[in-house]
């Protein structure tokens, strides 16, 4: 079963922000001991179109690691198989939209934190562009590669929430020079013309389950109208270690001020922190030269393409470690193919979606994931819209029929 104690710890999504009145703890047991008095922006915009905001969710310790892992809390499990990983950092988020608990909930995305979560779920995890949600309120760990956003249900649910908390905010000056928000066309049913870039070298870079189900949606999105054009990203594997070295720095900048409390994080936490204080200035500048490249690489590729199209992740959910709630877990190995498709998205700023599209012999989800041009959220919701309509879901072992 999917224990209670896995969706109601008070850590992340819904919010990985402040949110009034409760404390904000990111998944730690020294953060947020006092309750929140003022709402993120994020919040705010919800609570201000009316949204029912019944609770946060379990995370992955300060979103470090793109699993559910919290020795604080507890693992988070996966709807779909309980023995499994439901992914990370938003793993609360992903878990409780796929159990039907709630509709949407929101998550944060430094490195994939909302759409590989949602890929091992089996639902939608859209990242904007970079500068098109506030940050305000949020924890600032990843500054310059985190972004919040939306887990939901369907692709609907996603571009309603995205509608409502998109937009400039004075309290963010990311966010201040956005051109208006649209979603002009997004449920348009049909692909007619569109062009969708597919590197194959990257793209089939997956398990052969993952790769065949994802060959069988593009050849429905060519029913649909659909192009499939063959481009090629250079220096993709130098852009990947740009954004470890980017992130890892941030993030262990930030938790610097509370290395005290340490001995109270899990050991995997630990070590990409002390990963992290290893990396100098000169390391962090170097990272930010070849992020100044990935942006011209990916600028010249999307000016030929409408999007890009890979899977979401390279494996399915995978099984939770024996030992796993006494010490967390992280195996580079893993932890590199559910981010193998996900770092440039974070790196240079680009909208991403994750949507699902079929399960594999065991009946876990297997997602794919659409890059699209900046500011452009309405062009990858079409594709991932008229993507779903292809698709029939399946209820995960563990659900909840709330309004039955």
């Amino acid at each position: 079963m999917l224990h209670k104690k896995d969706l109601k710890k008070d850590t992340h999504s819904v919010f990985w922000m402040v949110y009034r009145p409760y404390p904000t703890t990111v998944g730690t047991a020294f953060l947020g001991k006092e309750p929140a008095k003022q709402d993120s922006t994020v919040v705010a915009r919800l609570r201000a179109a009316g949204a029912l905001l019944v609770g946060k969710t379990n995370m992955h310790e300060i979103g470090i690691n793109p699993n559910g892992a919290n020795v604080t809390f507890g693992a988070v499990k996966n709807p779909y198989d309980t023995n499994r990983d439901p992914g990370g950092s938003s793993s609360g988020s992903a878990a409780a939209v796929s159990s039907g608990l709630v509709p949407i909930a929101i998550g944060a995305d430094g490195g994939g934190s909302i759409r590989i979560p949602a890929s091992l779920c089996g639902v939608v995890g859209l990242k904007a562009t970079y500068g098109r949600v506030s940050e305000f309120g949020a924890a600032p760990l990843c500054w310059s590669v985190a972004h919040l956003g939306p887990i939901a249900t369907n692709v609907e649910d996603a571009a309603l929430t995205y509608s409502i908390i998109a937009g400039p905010d004075p309290n963010d000056p990311n966010t201040l020079k956005q051109p208006p928000v649209t979603l002009e066309n997004w449920n348009k049913t049909d692909l007619s013309g569109f062009k969708m870039g597919i590197y194959r070298e990257w793209f089939d870079h997956a398990s052969q389950e993952i790769v065949e189900s994802c060959y069988s949606m593009l050849d429905r999105m060519q029913q649909m109208g659909a192009r499939v054009v063959e481009i090629e990203i250079p220096e993709l594997d130098e852009m990947r270690i740009a954004h470890a070295m980017t992130i890892l720095s941030e993030m262990a900048l930030c938790m610097k001020p509370y290395k005290k409390y340490r001995k109270l994080q899990g050991s995997a936490v630990r070590l990409s922190l002390v990963l992290g204080e290893m990396l100098t200035a000169s390391d962090y500048l170097q990272a930010q030269r070849m992020r100044t490249r990935a942006i011209s690489i990916f600028n010249n590729v999307l000016a030929k393409v409408d999007c890009i199209l890979t899977p979401g992740t390279a494996l399915t959910a995978q099984p939770i470690p024996k030992n796993g709630n006494e010490s967390g877990w992280s195996d580079l190995s893993t932890d590199t193919e559910m981010m193998r498709f996900i770092y440039p998205g974070n790196l240079v700023g680009l909208p991403s979606i994750s949507f699902p599209i079929g399960y594999d012999t065991l009946g876990l989800p297997i997602s794919m994931q659409a890059i699209g041009r900046y500011w452009e959220e309405n062009v990858i919701l079409r594709v991932a819209y008229n993507a779903e309509r292809a698709f029939k879901p399946q209820t995960p072992k563990t659900h909840f029929s709330l309004l039955s």
